[in-house]
């Protein structure tokens, strides 16, 4: 009697995900097959508290102790809105900038994101992705998540151009800019973080080799914040120019936020999406060095140890902006970074997700390092660009940072467990 039928990136490629599913019991192709539902990590168990659990099955690791519980954890990938946003930072990232092979319609880029979606229901749930060679590095998923995002170009190859946001656009020019051309746009994006920093090198190596018949990378931007268990969960990360970042963020599972960052107007397909904007920002730490600890809380108005306002004692002290000096001069200056960032307005906001970055060092020792910059919001237009612009005005901030990079995405809503990321847009006709 002839075996079942094998489940290979050929077969999915052809079939779409339907017929993946309907194969999924004969697949051998990677030495271990699904024995749960899609998003829950095969054969699982709790392990170390709420949203851990252990893989089992061929090719799946052994039960880990208590104290290493961590890599067992995962994040949920179906659902109304994509992972990895309102999903805790995870300790490494990895920004994939993908631009289409020509002649790549709308067909083919279906059949990569239905490829694309399986390898990350998968590895986000401990599982390898079809034929991984290396399935006992998908075995500890470490909070992983893949999150997709559109750019311009995709839009325009798949004919639904009149789909596309207005704002996902590049951004206007500013003159703070230095852009290097090896940063900017991208007609797909795929943003793979986790706490281990394996797991994503193992995600990143599976979903680019699954898109290289479609696409080709653009670029690749690693980031890095506090390794899991070094501080209290919460506790707001610092940057490499040892200030906390992120502090006016709106929180997650609020009303705030997800009026700041869910799409709830604009084209439907989008509805339960988001936007993206990545900014590349190097900081300039041999000026920045130079400076003393007063010009450094001036520039920003906040105090380096604590984050507290100028004039507060905590990091969540609201700053009082009309405070002033014995001399009559403002103690947050005017162009301080929090009074040109502020936005009183919860609902038009900016999410921050940042990554710091750090490519080494020069021949003479200089620091190649900065922010990675994730910004999500509903609307780019209306929330992003009006801060942009007051920061590029007049931030004196700007003296010590240079933003190299910028691209714009358009990140799709969720799916469930029997579809794919991006069937919004791409599952029935557009023209």
């Amino acid at each position: 009697m002839t075996a079942g039928p094998r489940l290979t990136r050929r077969r999915l490629l052809a079939g779409g995900a339907a017929a993946a599913g309907a194969v999924a019991a004969g697949a051998v192709a990677t030495g271990a097959v699904a024995a749960c539902s899609p998003g829950t990590a095969a054969g699982s168990e709790a392990s170390g508290g709420p949203g851990t659990s252990s893989p089992r099955g061929p090719g799946a690791a052994a039960p880990v102790s208590a104290a290493a519980s961590g890599g067992t954890a995962v994040e949920p990938f179906h659902g109304a809105h994509q992972a990895g946003i309102a999903t805790a930072p995870q300790a490494h990232a990895a920004f994939v900038g993908l631009d289409l092979r020509p002649g790549t319609g709308r067909e083919a880029i279906a059949r990569m994101m239905r490829l694309l979606t399986d390898d990350a229901r998968r590895l986000t749930a401990g599982r390898p992705a079809l034929a991984d060679t290396e399935p006992e590095l998908a075995a500890l998923p470490a909070r992983l998540t893949v999150t997709f995002g559109f750019g311009p170009g995709l839009f325009a190859a798949a004919g639904a151009e009149r789909l596309r946001p207005e704002a996902v656009a590049p951004l206007p020019a500013f003159p703070i800019d230095r852009l290097e051309r090896r940063w900017n746009g991208g007609d797909l994006l795929l943003q793979i973080c986790a706490d281990d920093a394996l797991t994503v090198a193992h995600a990143l190596r599976m979903t680019v080799k699954d898109a290289r018949s479609f696409a080709r990378v653009r670029w690749i931007q690693r980031g890095f914040r506090r390794a899991l268990r070094v501080q209290d969960p919460g506790t707001t990360q610092r940057n490499v120019m040892g200030q906390l970042d992120g502090t006016v963020n709106p929180k997650p599972g609020t009303a705030d936020f997800d009026r700041a960052v869910w799409t709830g107007d604009g084209p439907e397909w989008l509805r339960g999406g988001t936007t993206l904007v990545l900014r590349r920002i190097r900081a300039e730490m041999e000026t920045w060095d130079a400076a003393d600890r007063t010009a450094k809380e001036f520039t920003v108005g906040r105090r380096l140890d604590s984050g507290a306002p100028l004039t507060g004692a905590r990091e969540h002290d609201e700053p009082d902006f009309a405070r002033l000096t014995p001399a009559g001069f403002p103690v947050i200056p005017e162009q301080a970074h929090i009074r040109r960032a502020r936005v009183t307005d919860p609902g038009l906001r900016i999410f921050r997700r940042v990554y710091n970055y750090d490519e080494g060092l020069s021949a003479d020792g200089r620091a190649d390092s900065g922010l990675l910059f994730a910004s999500y919001q509903a609307d780019v237009a209306r929330q992003f660009l009006p801060i942009q612009r007051r920061l590029a005005e007049a931030d004196l901030l700007n003296e010590w940072t240079t933003p190299i990079g910028s691209a714009v995405f358009a990140v799709p809503p969720g799916c469930a467990e029997d579809g794919w990321i991006g069937e919004t847009l791409l599952g029935g006709r557009t023209g």
